[in-house]
């Protein structure tokens, strides 16, 4: 695992957030900060690690928002107990149940995903974070610099991790931001997922990686306030 201060200036508040597989804090780097520290938690290629990586860093804030996307929305409840307490607890396309036929990306997908790994990360599996091609071309502005076999190890750990623990949940997110495309993780396995839940949801005109909708990360949590 990495992280990364997109601000620290020393303010009252902190958004940590949890991005989704392959991704990290570039594409990012274009939300505002507003009057708020960030730190972008990222590569997954160790959760067992995790813990002792990010122990002591959210000490002395006045309040914190956690903002999870995709993979992130799983990894942050895995280590909900070693983070501080929220004001606000958003999960973006994603769900605790990161590979479920019902609640996350299809079985046979992932499969499919994880067996042709090197070939999506040349630039399919981007493309399909998008619902617009202008968005990927957007974000070719402001790409991710991990590499491909660094992406590879890191979904190949979180398949092995995912593969040896049992999916549990626990009401633990106040709401649910999901794109009405997302070619990624199913938009009507989100909703089913977070209506069983009881969570209240914020349907989105876009696809995967929905943050070209948004100029700051004060926005998106701002976002809850027009529920589906």
């Amino acid at each position: 695992m990495e992280y990364y201060w997109l601000n620290k200036k020393n303010n009252d508040n902190l958004i940590i957030f949890f991005c989704g597989w392959s991704f990290d804090y570039k594409p990012f780097e274009r939300l505002e900060c507003g009057n708020n520290d960030v730190i972008i938690i990222y590569n997954y290629n160790d959760i067992a690690k995790t813990n002792s990586t990010i122990n002591g860093l959210f000490d002395g804030y006045k309040t914190n928002s956690l903002i999870t996307w995709s993979m992130g929305v799983y990894v942050a409840y895995l280590l909900k107990d070693t983070l501080p307490d929220f004001k606000n607890k958003i999960a973006v396309n994603g769900t605790p149940f990161p590979v479920d036929d019902d609640f996350g990306i299809p079985v046979k997908t992932f499969d499919l995903t994880l067996k042709y790994v090197e070939t999506g990360l040349q630039g399919k599996f981007q493309k399909n974070l998008f619902k617009h091609p202008e968005e990927y071309q957007k974000y070719l502005s402001c790409p991710v610099e991990r590499s491909i076999e660094n992406c590879k190890e890191e979904l190949i750990a979180l398949n092995n991790y995912i593969k040896n623990n049992e999916p549990g949940y626990k009401k633990f997110y106040d709401y649910a931001i999901i794109s009405d495309t997302d070619k990624i993780i199913p938009t009507r396995n989100q909703i089913k997922c977070w209506e069983n839940y009881n969570t209240p949801i914020k349907i989105l005109n876009s696809g995967h990686f929905p943050f070209f909708n948004f100029s700051s990360w004060d926005e998106i949590i701002k976002c809850n306030q027009t529920q589906k």
